[in-house]
């Protein structure tokens, strides 16, 4: 197993899930529930931010490996999993947008790994549909977890839950997209 800067940054966003989740089970009485939805949106962002700097990292400092292509999508869906399932327990997201998202990613990286096994990974290579869902994603995931009026005025609540919704359907539509660059391969394939 390849060390290098990105992946060790790779490793890093993986360490904060349970730093993250834990936030939330430690008593009111050690920190408010503000500051709790405070340092979940802080940490989420830092991962977010990591997932960011190691893939630029790796193509800058040229240190790219099949090891970092692997983890980095795995790092990103353990924290995105990790965070709707709290926002769903916390009664700020819908369990059928956490099952739509979840689910997603697991079919889509079990069919990419299909992909790369026979050879035709560049047909599910990453959209730019793919990419404006992750960023819906994302933001929505901080708004939720912020879940307080940002500097005590602007409500990020209902524009988070509304952007939650949005990126269950990009979702969706990512999903039928992957689907259909690979349908010509899976018909080859399955005769």
């Amino acid at each position: 197993m390849p060390m290098n800067l990105p992946i060790l940054l790779t490793w890093a966003r993986i360490l904060m899930i349970p730093v993250f989740v834990g936030l939330f089970y430690l008593p009111d009485s050690v920190l408010s529930m503000h500051n709790k939805n405070l340092a979940a949106a802080a940490v989420f962002l830092l991962g977010a931010l990591t997932d960011w700097l190691d893939g630029l990292l790796a193509r800058s400092l040229n240190q790219t490996s099949a090891f970092g292509a692997f983890l980095d999508p795995v790092a990103d869906k353990l924290m995105v999993a990790a965070a709707l399932i709290v926002l769903v327990k916390l009664g700020r997201a819908d369990e059928v947008v956490a099952v739509i998202i979840i689910g997603r990613e697991i079919a889509i990286s079990a069919l990419r790994e299909w992909m790369a096994r026979i050879g035709e990974s560049r047909s599910v290579a990453v959209s730019f549909l793919g990419k404006v869902k992750t960023i819906c994603q994302m933001v929505a995931i901080l708004m939720l977890l912020h879940h307080d009026p940002l500097f005590g005025v602007i409500d990020v609540r209902f524009p988070g839950t509304i952007l939650i919704y949005v990126a269950a359907v990009l979702t969706l539509w990512s999903m039928a997209y992957y689907l259909k660059m690979a349908a010509g391969s899976i018909r080859e394939r399955s005769r």
